[in-house]
């Protein structure tokens, strides 16, 4: 399958460090203009010659390298290659470079996908009858087999991989007023745990039908994954005003 190259020729980042703590394979230092010359993003091409949405990365310079797609920096990937399915829309592949004396590179491949050349896979985590959480209800919305009313408790590889869950929403129903004294509006929720000890993102709002994504933050991850250091306090999702119904819950790579 044939590949087509981006190569970033505007501005890029050099930013001087201080020295780091990693264990350095090289002994050598390049420029950011060297880095950019040893360092390639492709997008694969489908049959009909659409950019396709598979993301091959590499570098042969000397350097520790990290990739992150689309800001995501919780998902890095580390080494000179990475390769990543990716959903059809613009893209921004960053490349992030340290050198042995510990000065940081970063630089930026922005890439188009257009069409579908490997599909993306579901990984289920809710489908069935559409669950409704209802305004105020906590335990609707809360992951965890035996104090939740249909969501699962989330494994730790889905905690600890920092997955972004893909909510398919079928109904968001605003109200006319909310469980704080909120004024009338759409539908608005709180992402908390269910000891409701922290919140990670508060009036939240929902204006319809569709797909909400909801990202697995390093802060969830060690308040509610139950191994690994993980405080087993359980992912929840608070309806401060209106009421959702939901179809179904899950990943996607």
């Amino acid at each position: 399958m044939k590949k087509i190259f981006f190569f970033l020729l505007t501005a890029c980042a050099l930013v001087a460090c201080d020295p780091v703590h990693e264990d350095f394979s090289n002994d050598g230092n390049i420029t950011i203009e060297e880095l950019i010359e040893k360092s390639t993003v492709t997008v694969d091409v489908a049959e009909n010659g659409k950019f396709g949405n598979v993301i091959t990365c590499s570098t042969s310079a000397a350097v520790n390298a990290k990739w992150f797609f689309d800001g995501d920096t919780l998902k890095a990937t580390f080494g000179n290659y990475a390769w990543k399915k990716m959903k059809v829309g613009e893209h921004v592949v960053t490349l992030t470079a340290i050198c042995a004396d510990g000065t940081m590179y970063t630089t930026d491949f922005p890439v188009k996908c257009e069409v579908i050349t490997q599909e993306l896979k579901k990984y289920p985590i809710y489908q069935g009858e559409p669950l409704v959480l209802a305004q105020g209800d906590a335990a609707a919305g809360r992951f965890s087999d035996n104090e939740g009313k249909g969501l699962p408790y989330l494994s730790d590889d889905v905690y600890w991989g920092f997955k972004t869950l893909i909510f398919d929403v079928e109904e968001a129903n605003p109200s006319d007023g909310g469980i704080w004294g909120e004024p009338a509006g759409p539908t608005m929720v709180r992402i908390m745990n269910g000891w409701w000890s922290n919140v990670y993102q508060d009036e939240v709002i929902i204006d319809g039908p569709g797909l909400w994504e909801v990202l697995i933050t390093e802060d969830i991850a060690k308040d509610c994954a139950r191994g690994n250091g993980g405080g087993g306090k359980d992912l929840d999702i608070l309806v401060r005003r209106g009421s959702l119904k939901i179809r179904s819950v899950y990943y996607e790579e």
